[in-house]
């Protein structure tokens, strides 16, 4: 589908293209309006994407993610994250915790273990913008 196009009369930007009479000198453009085939983000909406993007943004946090959701019953212990990984325990918490509170990942501490499991529906926006399913 073609965008409207809407045709503009403006004065010449240059005085040196002037004429030598003095008469002002027109310029004509052509301003092309595109449709959107779907309603943009919204402000609240685009500010929430960019908080999960940006939290995914750093290599280690994207393949703890991945780990996650690669977890044979669905979710994995933060035990298990360190060693594959070859980052320290801390480091680790504090990318797990980023991806928390992002809502990409949900955390359930059991004892003095914590399980995380992915938030399936938190990367449906992003597949959405993206235009692409599973």
């Amino acid at each position: 589908m073609l965008g409207a196009m809407a045709i503009a009369t403006l004065p010449s930007p240059s005085p040196s293209s002037a004429p030598a009479d003095g008469a002002a000198s027109l310029v004509t453009i052509a301003a092309c309006r595109t449709p959107l085939t779907r309603a943009p983000l919204s402000a609240g909406d685009a500010e929430q994407l960019a908080s999960a993007l940006k939290a995914i943004a750093v290599p280690a946090r994207l393949r703890l993610l991945s780990m996650i959701y690669a977890a044979e019953d669905g979710e994995i212990c933060a035990c298990e994250l360190n060693e594959p990984l070859e980052l320290t325990q801390p480091t680790v918490s504090h990318h797990l915790k980023v991806l928390v509170d992002a809502g990409l990942i949900s955390r359930d501490k059991r004892g003095v273990w914590a399980y995380y499991r992915p938030v399936p529906a938190a990367l449906d926006a992003p597949r959405a913008m993206l235009g692409t399913s599973d």
